[in-house]
């Protein structure tokens, strides 16, 4: 076998070997949309309606969303698609393994873990300064060397984010503590968030001005397409719950029911959100780091503000929970097929979690967070993801023809095949094309690493690639 065909070798999929990871089966279609909803609506719901509202697209705002939404969804049907016909753990490092071959799932997966790592670690960041503030209320406060990374604005000599280490430390306790467990939490958490949101809808909407409304689309169609482009990243997170197929009751019905049904419920409590806070406050007041609470007390309803903080809080929580989980799966799935040490694929007999991967994960994100400052570390979030999406979506026109898997029955297909798939891809790689060019010089060093450690290590521990050298050998 030449050696360009060595890396593009395919991982084959057998049926018969679903649900035999070592993982447990323990989660519903409800668990899987809470997955995705904790992971989608974090803290940017606060914050970025404002925020596309004051520079883009002013009232237009929701309409934003929407768009955005609509965006997301291809991506998500494809996700849907490939989750319903391959349930394993891995999620679209698996799909393209399968369809696209090694080196090619390398990179991806090895862009996933920038996406995981560093939205634990930005989150983490972005959660200690929310509880600060809430802490602070209470009379409470840390010295700002504890409090904020080296490098940060106003901090001078070395720092260490104590609130961000601790937090991401404790969500690893409690994801090693077993899946069900921690899904539980998430789903609590997940309804006190999505109440809070709800709290300030039906507070605010009694203060809604209809003027507010006008003009309703200042900066014309490019602010709203702007404004577009800035809420599609407020989406980001759907793709965490599909890492879940292999830890999934009946896969094949609540995988494409947690993916598109989180995202339904995410762009409701986002449209929602958006149309109240416009119309409660005139768009050109909405730049402001938090345009809820700047709302409220607009309106002298402060004393919602403090609810509204700790909605925050919560919801980073939920964020961290799923992010952390998604990553560890990821390298569980990397190993298994032998690129990573056997060490990440270590299930505890006891909780059926790869304890091990989740502690050095956990570990490595949350220094992160401790010593690196916020705009640092957030630049590989998007690019990464968007990376993951196109290729899930040209991935489905190659699942289609794959002479196994069309034997598998799927329970979901994407509709308008194959035109959905490719209208997505290139939505995807649109919206990489106009990313800064900081965060595609960051991405290539990235890449660059993980082609280093591929022929360093992950091309000769290949579990496929052995094989194929024992049927060469013996024939």
């Amino acid at each position: 076998m030449k050696a360009s065909q060595r890396l593009l070798v395919k991982k084959s999929v057998n049926p018969a070997n679903f649900n035999k990871g070592g993982l447990e089966n323990t989660l519903s279609a409800f668990s899987l949309t809470m997955m995705g909803v904790g992971a989608i609506v974090g803290s940017g719901i606060f914050i970025t309606p404002g925020i596309i509202a004051a520079k883009y697209a002013g009232p237009a705002a929701m309409l934003s969303f929407v768009i955005a939404a609509v965006v997301c969804s291809l991506a998500a049907l494809c996700y849907a698609e490939f989750s319903s016909t391959i349930p394993l753990a891995g999620s679209a490092y698996t799909y393209v393994y399968t369809v696209f071959g090694e080196f090619l799932a390398w990179i991806l997966g090895w862009s996933l873990i920038s996406e995981y790592l560093f939205a634990v670690s930005s989150v983490a960041v972005s959660w200690s300064s929310y509880f600060q503030n809430l802490m602070s209320g209470f009379g409470l406060k840390l010295p700002t060397f504890l409090t904020a990374a080296a490098g940060t604005a106003g901090v001078s000599g070395a720092g260490f984010n104590l609130i961000a280490f601790v937090v991401v430390l404790a969500v690893s306790l409690l994801l090693v503590g077993g899946l069900q467990e921690s899904t539980r939490v998430n789903s609590i958490m997940v309804i006190v968030k999505i109440l809070v949101i709800v709290l300030f809808i039906g507070v605010a909407i009694f203060f809604v001005k209809p003027a507010n409304y006008h003009p309703f689309m200042p900066h014309g169609v490019s602010g709203l397409v702007k404004g577009a482009s800035l809420a599609f990243y407020a989406y980001i997170g759907f793709d965490a719950v599909s890492t879940a197929s292999e830890e999934v009751k009946n896969p094949k019905r609540n995988m494409p029911i947690g993916i598109v049904g989180s995202l339904v419920v995410a762009s409701i409590l986002y449209v929602a959100m958006a149309a109240v806070l416009v119309g409660v406050v005139h768009y050109s007041k909405l730049n402001v780091g938090d345009p809820v609470a700047y709302a409220l007390a607009v309106i002298h309803q402060n004393w919602a503000a403090g609810i509204v903080s700790l909605g925050a809080v919560v919801g980073m929580t939920t964020v961290l929970i799923v992010m952390l989980y998604g990553g560890t799966r990821l390298l569980f799935a990397i190993s298994r097929d032998g690129l990573l040490p056997k060490v990440f694929r270590t299930v505890s007999p006891h909780t059926k979690v790869p304890v091990k991967s989740t502690w050095i994960f956990g570990i490595i994100a949350s220094v992160f967070a401790a010593v690196i400052p916020l705009d640092k570390i957030a630049e590989l979030v998007n690019i990464g993801t968007l990376f993951a999406f196109a290729m899930v979506s040209i991935g489905v026109v190659f699942l289609r023809r794959h002479e196994t898997l069309q034997q598998i029955n799927s329970s979901f297909k994407v509709p308008f095949y194959p035109v959905l798939p490719v209208v997505s891809f290139l939505a995807c790689v649109y919206l990489m094309l106009n990313l800064q060019a900081f965060t595609w010089h960051m991405f290539g060093i990235w890449l660059v690493i993980g082609i280093v450690i591929y022929f360093a290590y992950s091309y000769r521990h290949s579990r496929i690639r052995a094989g194929l050298r024992a049927k060469e050998s013996k024939s």
